[in-house]
């Protein structure tokens, strides 16, 4: 068993009668890792629209996952705060939006992760490098740094409004 020929792709072969070592495959095969049955979490989209509803629960988790993938995927061209002012633009890259404009903060999540899907405009598609579970953490994050802009001390609940007067670092429960 451990010395049968291993064959090239497309080579020749003796052993099937259409000569090719390739084979078709089985109806219905479906390659690992492809079974993409849930349009909402793969594409964004429900009913073949973009969908404002994220596929899965958001946590603090996520939100801070998104964070962390946007400043490695997204801060270099739409920089940190999400001005469209990142340091790839800082050198000469044609500026992106901001997502701070209304445009954007009335758009769909679905509509950002879609773009990061399949690219739009001057923006490369980043469906190779950022997983979906990552996209929509991403999206995840753009909506709570879109809605910080426009956030009220209503909008904090009123057990963590007393960190909002510490100095950034500073340990929970010490006065400034």
């Amino acid at each position: 068993m451990h010395d049968n020929p291993r064959y090239e792709p497309l080579e020749y072969s003796a052993f099937f009668g259409d000569a090719r070592a390739s084979r078709t495959p089985v109806p219905g095969t479906v390659a690992r890792g492809m079974l993409r049955e849930d349009d909402h979490l793969y594409t964004g989209k429900v009913g073949g629209q973009l969908t404002n509803v994220f596929p899965m629960p958001v946590t603090a988790e996520v939100v801070e996952r998104g964070r962390e993938r946007f400043d490695v995927f997204c801060s270099p061209c739409h920089g940190r705060t999400g001005e469209g002012d990142g340091m790839v633009v800082q050198r000469g890259f044609r500026m992106p939006p901001s997502f701070h404009e209304e445009r954007l903060r009335s758009a769909p999540v679905g509509y950002f992760f879609d773009v990061m899907t399949n690219g739009f405009g001057a923006m490369q598609d980043y469906a190779a490098q950022v997983p979906v579970a990552d996209r929509w953490a991403i999206a995840a994050y753009l909506r709570a740094l879109q809605l910080s802009r426009h956030a009220t001390i209503d909008d904090v609940p009123a057990d963590r409004r007393a960190a909002l007067n510490q100095p950034a670092g500073a340990p929970a429960g010490q006065e400034p």
